[in-house]
């Protein structure tokens, strides 16, 4: 007898854990060589697990605790990685333990399920966008316009949604971001630096309203988010518990809300650390609900 199966975006079995964790990947949860932050002596410092390969070659990384948590944490929540890379930069990455049912790429503007996009979902976001917002071309040439070649490396723009520029941040020069900021709200988008990246994003395309989505569906009652930069604030806000990292743009602002708790712990280790506080927050709450 076959066992029937559920829908594409159907509540899964795993909506009976209740908890949804959505965790914001580079920086967060995962590690290039730059972000480790392994300021401790060689000897101690901790055993690394490769979980992304690009040109050949190692990229990110979490620490075998690490990957220890993340394996524990998807047997008692659904767990969504939530990111504003693409889809293709998403698929690099390959966490420990089965594949996630549920990811959220593009800054919202997909939602994968079992790996595929959910194509209703991209739909309703491009509708939103496109009553809402100025075209991206238009964005995208105003970045480049305005951005000085002294400084400007590269201009890119992310699955047809946002656009970025990589600068030399040192020489970008003062009150250029807030000129860019002003510009870009007239037109419902939203500006903003992160470390050598200044990006354009609609203002519509956020994690928090695919996280929405993805809530809906699962029939979670509960979210848990961790993330680093200005683009995860409202991802954060948006749950019933949070933790940010010591490192990011959000630590370098002293960004804060009450339900959000900030680590000291930087670099790797802080991605263990906020593992570490989510995998004992579902525990307690497992423990209390038996």
């Amino acid at each position: 007898m076959n066992t029937p199966q559920p829908a594409p975006g159907a509540p899964s079995p795993s909506a009976a854990r209740s908890t949804v964790i959505a965790t914001d990947l580079d920086r967060t949860l995962i590690y290039s060589t730059a972000a480790l932050a392994l300021g401790m002596p060689d000897e101690q410092a901790p055993r690394l697990l490769c979980v992304e390969v690009y040109n050949g070659r190692p990229l990110s990384f979490l620490t075998e605790r690490a990957a220890e948590l993340v394996q524990q944490l998807a047997t008692r929540a659904e767990l969504v990685p939530v990111t504003t890379r693409t889809r293709a930069q998403y698929h690099r990455v390959h966490l420990p333990g089965p594949p996630p049912r549920y990811a959220i790429c593009a800054n919202g503007g997909h939602i994968l399920i079992d790996g595929r996009t959910d194509r209703d979902w991209h739909d309703e976001v491009r509708r939103t966008l496109a009553d809402g917002c100025a075209p991206l071309a238009e964005v995208l040439d105003h970045l480049v316009a305005a951005a000085d070649p002294a400084w400007l490396r590269t201009a890119r723009v992310a699955e047809d949604l946002f656009a970025y520029l990589v600068v030399e941040r040192a020489g970008v020069p003062e009150g250029w971001l807030k000129e860019l900021q002003a510009w870009t709200a007239e037109r419902g988008w939203t500006a903003s630096l992160q470390g050598r990246k200044v990006y354009a994003v609609p203002r519509p395309l956020t994690k928090s309203a695919a996280l929405a989505e993805v809530v809906r569906r699962t029939g979670a009652d509960r979210v848990l988010a961790a993330g680093d930069s200005l683009l995860d604030t409202d991802l954060l806000l948006a749950a019933d518990r949070a933790w940010r990292p010591g490192h990011g743009e959000l630590a370098e602002t002293g960004w804060s809300a009450p339900n959000v708790t900030a680590l000291d712990t930087v670099g790797v280790a802080a991605g263990e650390a906020i593992l570490l506080r989510m995998s004992t927050w579902t525990e307690a709450t497992s423990v209390a609900q038996r």
